[in-house]
């Protein structure tokens, strides 16, 4: 397993964790603030690494016929 792909499953079980936490009521409205808002942010990484993902696969699509490999910069997703 990769270092990103071992993040990115962390980031998703901290977030389901967080909305359990919200959806529960049982916490006050100060840590239901911060916890809403360490929740956007992860929210935002694991959409920016879904979406890397999503570039990386489009340059795999098959062109004539052939499936195809063309090199992908890192840069341009920065």
């Amino acid at each position: 397993m990769t270092k990103e792909k071992s993040i990115f499953e962390e980031d998703l079980k901290k977030l389901q964790k967080i909305v359990e936490e919200l959806s529960s009521g049982k916490i006050t409205l100060g840590e239901s603030l911060k916890k809403y808002e360490e929740g956007v942010k992860i929210a935002q990484f694991c959409s920016a690494a879904l979406t890397e993902a999503q570039r990386k696969v489009e340059l795999l699509m098959k062109k004539d016929g052939k499936i195809s490999l063309e090199k992908f910069d890192d840069a341009e997703t920065q």
